[in-house]
């Protein structure tokens, strides 16, 4: 039995691979998940070993609000110069360094522009000499407050020298300075990690960076001969208190390296998830060809029957196939991963400003991945196919090969049953009834939709081919490529489907992203009375901000009725953390964005007082005279007493404190600024004025209403295009269904080909009729996508009606692009098995059995 399986897989090994290609490009999406993750997660290790190799221990302020590194750059608390004083009288230690690190220098470079990061932190730091590590390649240390130097990677991404005068934007508006020196690292690497490094004398980069002066972010401290880095460390926490946090330089490495794995995580996760979706498209694929290939050789299994092979042998076959595809496959896809995991880590390196990666390594979680998924994959596949093969009775040997269909009763009711089993899913986890298993529940059902989608397509695929393919029947091989689309249902679905996922996961996300720019715009266009808006994108995780002074003097010019400046961050309320705002003039922001009081007085805020919105407000059960405790990122916690609660809104922030407090914000300058103009001020009047004192904050600009509305939805463009284009991959597998039931179905039909022929059908309406049905089986697959995309779509967005997505918006202008991709996709599709049925040996073909 082994020796006529392997001789059944020689003989069809071409197909096979085919069908395995699927699997190929989902395993490479897993195994690259891993490869990418562990190199960089090594790459990091190596970069902080190397940041603290010459620190035995550290000692730093414990912050105010502590972030994830999802969440933003953590920023950095100050700590006063006598706890240095402090750590120096401490026994063992034989020097301690007083560090000013914080996150949030930008250079602006020569072409007038900030130099932004994507990623690594702009570290703003006091210059404290070279060592072992850091080495001057030009120039000299910084000694009077104008002069700065900065690294070899600043350097040359901002393109400036030695002798340069360039601006930098810290805490503070934009400064002058003079670039005296650049530095590298050990290794000839121009920075650690990708980071972007201005380094100023040690009072200016306290007054810059951290907003006061005789403060440190940290201690950097060197044992003495013969004292462990764990001793001193005891010692030194015993002796500061528990308001600082100690730890070796190992500690610091490994705590550090840890907070960026788990942002990289997130990437892992992604792939992951993509990896699933090639794998569910590839589940389709290898049903049917070995659906197909089992039909092709009933009389074969039929013969093995009747000459004493049992079911659990003829099984046994089928599945020994699918393992065999589906080792080939993950030896082929682990390979790919490795390629693509490397490819990655290298794009990643260069976009993080040059980080230097560490080795490519295949972690064992990559192997056993690939080879777990490919053959689960392949062998599940494989097993309908398997079971059916089993049930052929030895009979059917002498008889001719006959596949006729079978009622579709059974797997039309088991595909309302899966697909009611995804729409209660989706229902739960869409209306937040799921708690913390949301995510799953609601990819749980999509899956499941799928799925009892597939289930059901059988029931209405032979009606909806037989209407598609009217289109091309004015012609006799569109008349033939017409009812060979729709003879065999089952087929049909199957491959369809195929294309039915990707197309729907696309259709679907486009429709949620373009209905939530749709209710953004709308909603601003009612709710901002503001004729001009200043803002800028955010390209790292600090927001772009502006002189406060900026305020005052657009205030001032003729024209202008209001201006309102808004500052942001994260603050800890009552004990809870809760994004806050505050705003430069109440008064004119309750008139820009029309906000009502439920309670209370909104129109003014004293330095005391803060504002709640009435749903967070409800939420932590406060009301008007309530005290509440705010956190800032900076400074020491305050009480404030609520002196106003206002309606709820899409544009309105959850708690709103005064402009005074914006000192101890992450960022304490404005990053957004809201014009009113006069009646009759025309916005082409105002707006030059404007830009003209945005001259020193390249960060901003000030952009009219409707160009405002654009910048801030086209944000969501960036996702899309990412996901639309990695969802790609689930048609391209789809692709290759398609050429495989074709193929097949032409070694099928050799005999009815050759018939054809002889009766007059030419090889080019040989060729037509094989592409008509490719383009109908593509193009209904592609409308299934489309139907299943928008009812999903539709879905989530009717669940996010409370979170301001409130206007369903269907991208008519792509589904029929994807309609068209589709047509396209079918005669690409159809070239192979085409130009194979056009050569088929006319007597040959009338002679096979």
């Amino acid at each position: 039995m082994f020796r006529a399986t392997w001789k059944s897989l020689l003989a069809r090994k071409v197909r096979l691979i085919l069908s395995g290609l699927a699997v190929v490009l989902g395993v490479m999406f897993v195994s690259g998940a891993f490869v990418l993750t562990d190199t960089l997660g090594r790459s990091f290790d190596a970069v902080f070993a190397d940041a603290y190799e010459g620190v035995d221990v550290n000692v730093s302020a414990k912050p105010k609000i502590a972030l994830s590194e999802t969440e933003g750059e953590q920023v950095a608390a100050a700590m006063p110069a006598a706890a240095l004083e402090k750590v120096r009288t401490v026994g063992g230690v034989a020097e301690a360094t007083g560090i000013v690190a914080a996150d949030g220098a930008r250079l602006i470079g020569s072409n007038g522009k900030v130099v932004t990061s994507f990623g690594p932190p702009q570290l703003g730091e006091n210059w404290v000499g070279e060592n072992d590590l850091v080495k001057l390649r030009e120039g000299r240390a910084p000694r009077a407050d104008d002069e700065i130097v900065v690294n070899g990677a600043l350097a040359q991404a901002a393109k400036v020298k030695v002798g340069d005068r360039v601006g930098v934007l810290t805490l503070e508006p934009k400064k002058e300075f003079t670039i005296v020196g650049v530095f590298g690292y050990s290794g000839d690497r121009d920075s650690l990690g990708g980071a972007n490094e201005v380094a100023f004398t040690t009072p200016v980069a306290q007054r810059l960076m951290l907003g006061e002066p005789d403060v440190f972010t940290n201690i950097s401290v060197k044992a003495a001969d013969g004292v462990s880095a764990a001793a001193l460390r005891d010692d030194i926490a015993a002796a500061v208190g528990a308001d600082y946090e100690v730890k070796t330089g190992e500690q610091l490495s490994a705590d550090a390296s840890a907070g960026l794995k788990e942002g990289l995580s997130f990437f892992n996760k992604i792939l992951l998830g993509f990896a699933a979706v090639a794998l569910l498209v590839g589940t389709f694929l290898i049903l049917n060809t070995f659906s197909i290939i089992v039909a092709q050789r009933t009389r074969e299994l039929a013969l093995m029957r009747a000459i004493g092979a049992s079911g659990r042998q003829i099984i046994g076959s089928v599945v020994l196939e699918a393992i065999a595809v589906g080792l080939i496959a993950s030896v082929l896809g682990l390979a790919a991963g490795i390629g693509v995991g490397a490819l990655l880590a290298y794009l990643f390196g260069k976009l993080a400003g040059g980080l230097a990666l560490a080795g490519i390594g295949v972690p064992a979680a990559a192997v056993i991945g690939a080879f777990s998924v490919g053959l689960v994959i392949t062998v599940v596949a494989a097993l309908l196919p398997a079971l059916r093969a089993s049930r052929i009775p030895p009979i059917a040997a002498m008889q001719d090969v006959a596949t006729p269909d079978r009622p579709l009763t059974k797997v039309t009711v088991a595909g309302a049953i899966v697909t009611a089993i995804g729409a209660a899913l989706l229902f739960l986890g869409l209306s937040g009834n799921a708690g913390d298993n949301t995510l799953t529940t609601i990819l749980g059902g999509v899956l499941f939709a799928f799925i009892g989608v597939a289930l059901l397509t059988p029931l209405i695929s032979r009606p909806v081919v037989s209407l598609l393919g009217a289109i091309f029947s004015w012609s006799v091989p569109g008349k033939l490529g017409r009812l060979n689309s729709g003879r065999n249902p089952r087929r049909t679905a199957i491959t369809a489907a195929a294309l039915m996922v990707g197309i729907a996961l696309v259709t679907g996300v486009t429709v949620i992203l373009d209905s939530a720019k749709g209710s953004i715009g709308k909603l601003a266009e009612n709710q901002i009375k503001a004729e001009l808006v200043i803002a800028g994108s955010q390209t790292g995780p600090r927001p772009p901000s502006f002189d406060r002074a900026v305020l005052d003097k657009v205030a001032a010019i003729p024209g202008v009725r209001l201006v309102d400046g808004e500052y942001g961050d994260m603050a800890v309320i009552g004990g809870e953390r809760t994004w806050a705002a505050a705003s430069s003039d109440p008064a004119a922001l309750q008139q820009i964005f029309g906000a009502k009081a439920t309670a209370g007085d909104i129109s003014r805020l004293g330095p005391d007082q803060m504002m709640f919105s009435s749903d967070t407000a409800k939420s932590r059960n406060v009301s008007v005279g309530s005290q509440v405790t705010v956190q800032l990122s900076r400074g020491e916690p305050r009480t404030y007493t609520v002196s106003g609660i206002y309606e709820s809104s899409q544009f309105t922030n959850p708690v709103l404190l005064p402009a005074a407090a914006a000192k101890d914000f992450a960022v304490p300058q404005p990053n957004m600024a809201f014009i009113q103009l006069a009646p009759g001020t025309q916005v082409a009047d105002v707006q030059p004025q404007v830009e003209t004192l945005l001259a020193d904050s390249p960060e901003v600009s000030v952009a009219d209403r409707a160009a405002f509305i654009k910048q801030q939805t086209s944000q969501l463009d960036t996702p899309l295009r990412m996901i639309q284009i990695l969802l790609a991959l689930a048609i391209v597998i789809a692709v290759l269904g398609i050429i495989n039931t074709l193929a097949l179905s032409v070694l099928e039909r050799t005999r009815e080909l050759g018939l054809l022929r002889a009766i007059g059908l030419r090889r080019a309406q040989t060729m037509r009729m094989i592409t008509v049905e490719a383009v109908v089986i593509s193009i209904f697959g592609a409308l299934l996508g489309v139907v299943v995309g928008t009812g999903l779509g539709a879905a989530v967005v009717e669940a996010l009606k409370d979170e301001g997505i409130t206007d369903l918006v269907l991208p008519w202008g792509q589904m029929g692009l994807f309609l068209g991709l589709a047509a396209i996709i079918g005669v690409i599709a159809a070239v192979l098995p085409a130009v194979r049925a056009a050569r088929i040996n006319v007597l040959g073909a009338i002679a096979h059995d």
